[in-house]
């Protein structure tokens, strides 16, 4: 599940994903300056189960792989230097500020005719 709220400032991008630490994603903009979100997680459980029979025990295994990849095609005025993640209680928080007034009038190219 994910959020996107827009503000003057920015943009946040919120991925609901429970469990999950900062090791197990990776965002950055692909070569066409789209956000690409993806997340991987394994996992190997194990359990002891001594209820089943008394005589033996079994040992249960569970093994679970989830992942998940999410592109996003960021809007002209998103400041790409200053695009900033963190994980917070299960969600990703993924900031990304718009460029100022004047921030936006400094990255104009201007070409001397000549």
């Amino acid at each position: 599940a994910i959020n996107v709220i827009e503000s003057e400032k920015d943009y946040k991008v919120e991925v609901a994903a429970p469990g999950m630490t900062k090791e197990d994603f990776n965002v950055h903009i692909d070569e066409e300056n789209n956000l690409v979100i993806s997340m991987e997680k394994k996992t190997d459980n194990k359990e002891d189960n001594k209820d089943e029979k008394k005589e033996g025990r079994y040992l249960r295994r569970e093994f679970s792989y989830s992942k998940f990849q999410q592109t996003m095609i960021l809007p002209e005025d998103v400041d790409k230097d200053k695009i900033s993640a963190s994980v917070e209680n299960g969600v990703l928080n993924i900031n990304l500020p718009k460029f100022t007034e004047q921030e936006k009038e400094r990255s104009k190219k201007f070409i001397d005719v000549k």
